[in-house]
């Protein structure tokens, strides 16, 4: 009985996040936050570049003035996500000093969690949440835990099978659930 309603709830969560995953929500913010991905000898990875564009893209838009890059060392020790992805936006044109980073975070958990006290610290109370869309239903709701008012945009992202895009919703449902269940990673 637990585990039929266990499984209900997953797939109820799947469906939230594949509805979640294609939905543009970015409106006038106080700032971008932009949840780190891999970055490669001080140079991000495809995957994190194509957020940090769509991050510009929106900064360019004017719908927030400042921006917050996250994501710690990962495997390499000389540089983290956060410090990569804020000289590859200075580069694109963004003052540095608009430019804030959490280097700290080795999970989605941990750099929601690091952003949302920058914020808080800052005064800030709303933000736009650039990440894959897969990703967002799980990164807004561990914003949200820290009382912030967050809307998600979704990276730009390559075309992938019907089956792969299903298993990234359900992993995610999947590590929400788990989140919610008191296990951060």
């Amino acid at each position: 009985m637990l585990a039929a309603a266990w499984s209900w709830q997953i797939f109820e969560l799947t469906l939230a996040v594949r509805d979640q995953a294609t939905r543009e929500e970015a409106r006038p913010a106080e700032v971008i936050v932009i949840l780190g991905a891999a970055e490669y000898k001080g140079k991000p990875s495809p995957v994190f570049r194509s957020r940090l564009d769509h991050a510009y893209e929106l900064y360019e838009r004017r719908l927030a003035p400042r921006l917050i890059t996250t994501g710690g060392a990962g495997g390499e020790l000389v540089h983290t996500e956060a410090e990569v992805g804020r000289e590859y936006l200075a580069g694109r044109g963004i003052p540095i000093e608009n430019i804030y980073i959490e280097r700290e975070g080795a999970s989605t958990a941990q750099s929601t969690a690091a952003a949302a006290e920058i914020l808080k610290r800052m005064g800030w109370r709303t933000c736009i949440l650039v990440s894959d869309g897969y990703h967002l239903y799980r990164a807004k709701r561990m914003m949200a835990a820290n009382g912030l008012e967050c809307v998600g945009s979704p990276r730009p992202a390559r075309e992938i099978s019907d089956a792969q895009a299903a298993w990234l919703y359900f992993r995610q449902a999947v590590g929400y659930s788990l989140y919610e269940l008191g296990l951060r990673f």
